[in-house]
């Protein structure tokens, strides 16, 4: 299937473009985030938590739109055609 995927801040300069779409045979969103730590090195431990448990510190994933921790978090279905937003933790004051 082909995701869209969306990257922010130090996400996006990590890529090297904002919007990239990508060809997955991801079933759900946490098996997507793994697979673009692996494409993208700089993205390392940067997604997923250590523990595999959960989204890695504040970094906002949402699907379609809607924060995937209201939906289903890592096991977030994900269909042909969905727009996956990436969105590290910021900092600052």
């Amino acid at each position: 299937m082909q995701l869209e995927c969306v990257f922010f801040g130090p996400f996006r300069d990590t890529v090297g473009e904002k919007t990239v779409r990508y060809e997955t045979d991801a079933d759900t969103v946490g098996d997507l985030l793994d697979e673009l730590e692996a494409a993208y090195p700089g993205l390392e431990g940067e997604l997923v938590a250590a523990d595999g448990d959960g989204l890695a510190g504040d970094t906002v994933v949402t699907k379609d739109a809607k924060h995937v921790v209201h939906i289903d978090g890592l096991e977030t279905a994900l269909e042909d055609g969905a727009v996956i937003r990436l969105v590290p933790s910021v900092y600052g004051g």
